[in-house]
Order: C-alpha cells, then sequence, then structure tokens
C-alpha cells in the first residue's frame, strides 16, 4: 500500500496518501473510535499504517458505497469483530487517485504541452 516504509506518519503525509483534507481526518478521528492516532511529544498526529488502513477503508465505504457515517461506522465495527484483515481486501485493487496525485500529472501534461508550444 505504501511506498516508504515508516513506523508513524504525520497528518500531513497521510492527506497526500489518502486524498483527504486534515479536517476531514480529525473529523472522523471524533466519529469513528477505531481511529485513534497516537500523539508525539509535541502533541501531533502520528499515524501508524494500521490507521491509514482504517482511514482507507472509510473513505471507500463513505465516497465509493456511498455508506451514511451511521452506516460506515456499523459496517467498520463488523468488520473489525470478525476479521480485520477483511480492511484490505475489502478495498478495490483499482482505487481513485488522490487529489495530489492528479495535480501532479496535470502538471507534467502542462509542462509538455508548453515545451511543444516553445519549439
Amino acid at each position: 500500500m505504501l511506498n516508504i516504509k515508516k513506523t508513524y506518519y504525520s497528518i500531513s503525509e497521510v492527506c497526500g496518501l489518502t486524498g483527504l483534507e486534515p479536517h476531514v481526518l480529525r473529523y472522523w478521528e471524533t466519529e469513528f473510535p477505531q481511529l485513534r492516532p497516537k500523539k508525539n511529544r509535541a502533541g501531533n498526529r502520528a499515524y501508524r499504517e494500521k490507521d491509514i488502513e482504517i482511514i482507507n477503508y472509510i473513505k471507500h465505504l463513505l465516497y465509493i458505497e456511498k455508506y451514511t457515517i451511521p452506516g460506515a461506522k456499523k459496517r467498520l465495527s463488523e468488520v473489525k469483530s470478525t476479521d480485520p484483515e477483511q480492511l484490505k481486501l475489502d478495498l478495490p485493487v483499482d482505487t481513485p487517485k488522490s487529489n495530489h496525485d492528479i495535480i501532479a500529472e496535470i502538471k507534467n501534461e502542462l509542462n509538455l504541452i508548453y515545451k511543444i508550444l516553445n519549439e
């Protein structure tokens, strides 16, 4: 799932990996008891890979399967109680690209167009 293996990820790194805004992650922490990242000495959130898997699963439930928050809570608790590995298995192989990835692709394409026009 992740390119660089780390023990902990900052909220900005998680936002880049998931395509979500920080306020969305903070809100989800209040709604989903399974999502409780540790905090470092400075009080900043420190997400583990397990947290990122949960975030991706919640994102999938809300944005792809169109669950409501209460429905996603119920589904997540059902999955966690039966088989935590199902968090990985239920995610589609072809997940949508993050906003960061899309912007990077557009930027590369615009640079190519610019080079062609200036030849």
